[in-house]
């Protein structure tokens, strides 16, 4: 039970991300306080049963998912529509399950003019970013990314990082993967062979 007591905080983190709310959020929602609730997702506090009984309540998920104990077939599925997060973000969850990657769409609608830069936050785990249309600014650190339509980001975030919508010219839409534990993509494909490889290779057979 301890090592499920040490983990829960990113399963917790975790359920609230996917749920699409901030920390402010659920503190309005169950009277916990948002420092409580942060040193409880950063394993600097360990939650009471009391608590962990309304935030399972508030995310939708029971005891044994928190505590590592339920297998994802066991999961019942999140609702797939569109979550209000923050400032307009809408937030849709791809995946069903707590714990382990998960996936989330975000959607920053346009602005009227440009932003400032991001807030920057920090936390355990390593993020995986795909713009699927626009242009999103990523604030990593010190560095000042655009990203549009097909690039992709990825990165510890432990390294402070915000992302805003460049400006005016439309919404944008990106995707995430995400591992609360530092879990990470993991390619099963080759590189690609190139037609010049292909044909020197051809040529160098007996």
């Amino acid at each position: 039970m301890e090592g499920g007591l040490a983990a829960m905080g990113p399963r917790l983190r975790a359920a609230r991300e996917h749920r699409g709310t901030t920390l402010a959020g659920v503190s309005r929602a169950t009277g916990i306080s948002a420092s409580t609730l942060s040193r409880i997702e950063t394993g600097r506090r360990k939650p009471t049963l009391e608590v962990l009984l309304r935030l399972s309540k508030e995310y939708g998920v029971g005891l044994d998912e928190l505590a590592g104990t339920a297998s994802a077939s066991a999961v019942e599925p999140r609702p797939t529509a569109p979550l209000s997060f923050g400032d307009d973000k809408a937030v849709v969850p791809l995946t069903r399950y707590v714990g382990g990657l998960h996936a989330h769409k975000h959607v920053l609608p346009a602005l009227q003019a440009p932003p400032a830069r991001p807030r920057q936050v920090s936390h355990d785990g390593y993020e995986w970013l795909c713009v699927l249309y626009g242009r999103l600014w990523l604030a990593l650190g010190d560095q000042d990314l655009l990203l549009t339509a097909g690039d992709v980001a990825e990165f510890d975030t432990r390294t402070p990082h915000g992302v805003a919508n460049t400006g005016p010219g439309g919404p944008v839409e990106y995707l995430i993967m995400f591992g609360p534990q530092g879990e990470r993509l993991r390619p099963r494909t080759p590189a690609a062979t190139t037609r010049a490889n292909r044909q020197a290779a051809r040529e160098a057979q007996p």
